[in-house]
């Protein structure tokens, strides 16, 4: 119908055009187009639409206002009309007209979105689109533009004269009954796609969808209040016709004020009586419009008065289902009655259902609301509760360190070094281990703490004694801390030493044994504690031939938990090899021959190289051949 919501059943409006266009669609009679061009028509077609929505309520609202158009005057028992009521309802009206006209040319000039074929496709051909819109929407427009109003009321509804007029009335008052049809048909059309779409996607509060609800109440309360005053002065009227009948020369008067030839009525005030004593003995009985002639309210040009009295009437018995009204005989007052309960039980029905279904979806959406904050909340406090975790974890993790450099009687210096680097690491969450705290240490400062903690102790051992100290500090610097549990096994008896251990802290025992069990032959175990050491025989042997490793003559295992620093045999090479100068006298010869040994070994190994790469044959020499 409108603008924004002429459809199809699988179509869309053009209004929604951009959203389309935002991601892309086909054009008829083109290939698809994936540029994102932007709809230069979307925001004028938004504007319209709001515009011809609101148009469409206010043009129902609107022509209840002809109804208040005629006014009875009760003196001389005749109809005359509201000037300025009769100028303002049709210039209002005027404007509502316009605004369909113009939508109405709109729906030719625009193209839909139409996506029967399982794809939004912008469909701009104009046969297609008139097609389209020619049937049904068309047609109720046309419907919706009739000036039924205007023309029943201001012009038919007095002028009706003779034996069929009642009848005439009658149909008059179907045919505005009538418009209503295609009316509300307009605006359930324009607002059904927006409402939809409100009520899945948009936030609204609960009393704002109230309030809309609440509106068609107050609308259908107005529109009935003014054809109960309409119906009234029709109903009077009818009582006039069916006196004139019986009264000679009365016959055929259109009881319009405006006539000259009105005759005298009189005897009407007889004939159809508005205030009767007795209640029982009614000449005419107006039923449920007697209220309406009794107060005055047809006879009154005051129209805010006649309003305000009128629409109470209206909510009060659309609210109540009509339950307090009492009928006449008369079949058109009980059908009038009936479709107010009707319509009040419709309405009432909607506004409730409509109502618990939005405090539903509030309770919902409040639920959910709830739960997210729980969730938000819950989060907080877990994220809260590690921070508290971490903070107490990293004073422990400081707390573990210091009392590491406190028992190793670390100089002030030295610790503020330590904590500078450890502390940052700590503050990034980063996984320190405190145990191994040289691994996050600076290389100097990893070096310093091994020299202090393990260079006295490395002059203990006798083959190290007479080494020089830059070859010592190198040894020290090359020292890799180890870590081992109560009751663990560090070398066994008969395993190959591949490091040399240099206690730091704890207890272990040194022992030998048979077949794994300690021999009756043993008198006891070796205690080994701090400053104490074992696995010498690979520095013994390190110094002379580095090809092999010594077993080791005893097993050793750890009495508690144990800190060591270890000198592995492959460090001991690079060692030997960077820095055999420093070895003193005693171990200078096997030192040099295993050097000169080596240089042979590789000098000879070079010459096979060369004569297979001539083609010549290995031949060993007769050195190799001797041994």
């Amino acid at each position: 119908m409108s603008f924004h919501v002429n459809r199809l059943q699988n179509g869309e409006s053009f209004s929604n055009m951009g959203q389309f266009l935002h991601y892309g669609f086909e054009i008829e009679g083109q290939h698809s187009s994936t540029e994102r061009n932007p709809d230069p028509h979307r925001r004028f077609s938004q504007t319209w639409s709001i515009i011809f929505r609101l148009s469409c309520v206010i043009a129902v609202s609107l022509d209840p206002l002809f109804f208040y158009v005629p006014v009875i005057n009760e003196e001389n028992k005749c109809i005359e009309l509201d000037k300025k009521l009769r100028t303002l309802a049709p210039i209002l009206r005027t404007f509502t007209d316009i605004i369909c006209i113009i939508n109405i040319a709109l729906q030719f000039y625009n193209g839909y979105i139409d996506e029967t074929s399982g794809k939004a496709t912008l469909i701009t051909d104009p046969r297609k689109i008139a097609r389209r819109y020619l049937w049904p929407y068309l047609v109720i427009d046309i419907l919706v533009l009739l000036p039924i109003p205007q023309v029943a009321i201001l012009i038919l509804f007095r002028e009706v004269r003779g034996s069929k007029a009642l009848g005439i009335r009658k149909f008059l008052t179907a045919v505005l009954l009538f418009q209503y049809v295609p009316r509300i048909i307009q605006i359930y059309l324009s607002w059904k796609d927006p409402m939809r779409k409100a009520n899945r996607y948009a936030k609204f509060p609960i009393w704002f969808k109230a309030a809309f609800n609440f509106s068609l109440y107050i609308i259908a309360s107005h529109v009935l209040g003014a054809l109960w005053y309409l119906l009234s002065i029709e109903r009077e009227t009818a009582c006039w016709h069916i006196a004139c009948q019986k009264q000679p020369g009365c016959v055929g008067s259109s009881f319009n004020c405006d006539d000259h030839s009105l005759v005298n009525h009189t005897f009407l005030t007889d004939s159809c009586p508005i205030k009767t004593p007795n209640t029982t003995d009614k000449p005419f009985d107006f039923g449920i419009f007697h209220d309406a002639l009794e107060s005055g309210v047809v006879h009154s040009k005051d129209f805010p008065q006649k309003f305000f009295q009128c629409f109470w009437w209206g909510l009060r018995n659309l609210s109540t289902l009509g339950q307090g009204l009492q009928t006449s005989n008369y079949v058109w007052e009980s059908c009038f009655t009936i479709l107010i309960c009707i319509f009040g039980l419709l309405l009432f029905s909607y506004f409730i259902g409509n109502l618990q279904l939005y405090m539903q979806l509030e309770t919902a959406r409040s639920e959910k609301k709830r739960k997210k904050m729980k969730q938000e909340r819950e989060k907080k406090e877990e994220e809260e509760r590690m921070k508290m975790e971490e903070k107490l974890e990293m004073e422990e993790k400081k707390q573990t360190i210091g009392i590491w450099m406190f028992k190793y009687r670390l100089p002030r210096e030295m610790k503020k070094q330590i904590m500078q680097n450890i502390i940052p690491k700590l503050e990034r969450k980063k996984d320190v281990c405190v145990e191994n705290l040289f691994c996050y240490l600076p290389e100097d400062t990893s070096n310093a703490v091994k020299r202090y903690l393990c260079l006295d102790l490395l002059k203990k051992v006798p083959v190290l004694q007479n080494m020089d100290e830059q070859l010592l500090q190198n040894i020290c610097d090359s020292l890799k801390p180890v870590y081992y549990k109560e009751r663990s096994y560090i070398v066994r008896e008969g395993d190959p030493i591949d490091a040399t251990f240099f206690i730091t802290d704890g207890i272990a025992w040194a022992y030998t044994s048979s077949n794994g069990e300690a021999s009756s032959s043993s008198s006891h175990a070796e205690r080994l504690e701090k400053g104490h050491f074992f696995g010498e025989e690979l520095l013994e042997l390190g110094l002379s031939k580095l090809s092999r490793l010594p077993l080791s003559p005893r097993t050793v295992k750890t009495h508690g938990p144990i800190e060591a620093f270890a000198l592995m045999d492959e460090d001991l090479k690079k060692i030997i090899n960077k820095n055999w100068m420093h070895i003193g006298k005693e171990q200078m010869e096997p030192f040099a021959a295993y050097v000169v040994q080596a240089a042979w070994r590789r000098h000879r190994e070079n010459k096979n190289l060369e004569r297979s790469s001539h083609g010549g044959r290995y031949l060993p020499s007769s050195g190799t051949q001797g041994n």
